[in-house]
């Protein structure tokens, strides 16, 4: 029988050891999440997924700041999708990790209710009608450059929040349009008290006229009150804008949004039989007073609609988008769906 030598045994073991003992994998921050497109050939969103389960996605965001202002700034919109969110809370998380600076929502012209820290539900609008394509708050003069929203529950059917680059709709616009509006800009009136609408108490988030008469000065809006409580307000404002940043023209405005000929057609019937085209809910006009003819708002509508892509939610998902590149709405939906949204990084429209 051969002598046992333990020394050597101890020595091949260790030796056995170091050859199968897992290495130490060290990944960057930047191969933790892989940027791609929805679709062949679409741009709009860039997607950004986690390359292995159990992405921090707040911990990638923070770090990536840069890279996310530049592809936002490119492609106008990004999906973050397949990151386990769960709720208000890790919405609340990822926002923080932006340093984006929240505003909060004024001059609303659908219910909305603040959940946390100027987070809010989506617009509580009936879920048969759509939301037309718009850029958020378009009609202040201090308005948000980035919009948030969260997907906490996909509806069963429809839901989705369309998007469009209103660059490609600028250019969409014939040019005799583009430069007419670029010269005289767009006229916003909107009247509260008629039955119709959200009261201006609601719309403003004030409760005095002193606060509102006040708000209205620093805000560029003109008022009347019209006996009670109601009121007209009438602001114009460009609606052609120049990003602060790129410095490239936008077509940024609520034009075919509040016009009367963009309202649903029985709606439109009743509104037409009560008020004036100056006293309905709301309507808008060229920049000086006079009226939009409908041809032009549907060439309008057509330009969105030829520059629109839809998605479907997934639960989790988070999409941000730059305010002055993208605009978006809402496709009617059945079922239980929630939404969340936040804006922010306040910019306020040059003095023209």
């Amino acid at each position: 029988m051969k002598n046992f030598d333990s020394g050597a045994v101890k020595k091949n073991w260790s030796a056995r050891r170091k050859t199968v003992e897992p290495k130490e994998i060290n990944l960057s921050q930047g191969d933790l999440v892989k940027l791609s497109y929805l679709r062949p050939g679409e741009t709009l969103p860039c997607l950004a997924q986690p390359a292995f389960d159990g992405v921090e996605l707040s911990a990638w965001v923070e770090s990536h700041r840069g890279l996310i202002e530049e592809t936002l700034h490119r492609d106008g919109a990004m999906l973050f999708r397949g990151f386990n969110l769960r709720g208000l809370d890790d919405f609340h998380e990822f926002i923080a990790a932006t340093g984006v600076e929240l505003m909060q929502y004024m001059e609303s012209a659908t219910p909305r209710t603040e959940l946390k820290e100027k987070i809010y539900t989506s617009t509580e609008f009936p879920a048969d009608q759509t939301i037309a394509l718009h850029n958020e708050l378009s009609t202040l003069n201090t308005f948000p450059l980035k919009v948030y929203f969260f997907c906490v529950q996909p509806a069963e059917r429809g839901g989705a929040t369309p998007i469009a680059d209103v660059r490609k709709v600028l250019q969409r616009i014939r040019p005799e349009i583009r430069e007419k509006f670029i010269e005289k800009g767009w006229l916003l009136i909107r009247n509260f008290g008629d039955g119709f609408g959200p009261t201006w108490q609601n719309s403003f988030h004030l409760s005095e006229r002193s606060e509102a008469e006040e708000y209205f000065r620093r805000a560029g809006i003109e008022y009347e009150w019209r006996g009670g409580e109601r009121l007209r307000t009438i602001q114009v404002r460009s609606a052609v804008e120049r990003h602060p940043q790129l410095g490239v023209q936008v077509w940024f405005n609520h034009v075919a949004f509040w016009h009367i000929s963009s309202v649903e057609p029985k709606l439109r019937e009743l509104f037409l039989k009560e008020f004036d085209a100056h006293q309905l809910p709301y309507n808008t006009f060229y920049g000086d007073g006079s009226p939009i003819e409908d041809a032009v708002v549907e060439e309008l509508r057509q330009a969105y609609r030829q520059e629109t892509v839809s998605f479907p939610w997934q639960a989790g998902d988070v999409l941000m988008l730059d305010n002055m590149l993208v605009a978006h709405g809402r496709e009617p939906y059945s079922g239980e769906r929630k939404i969340l949204a936040a804006m922010g990084e306040a910019y306020r429209r040059p003095r023209r």
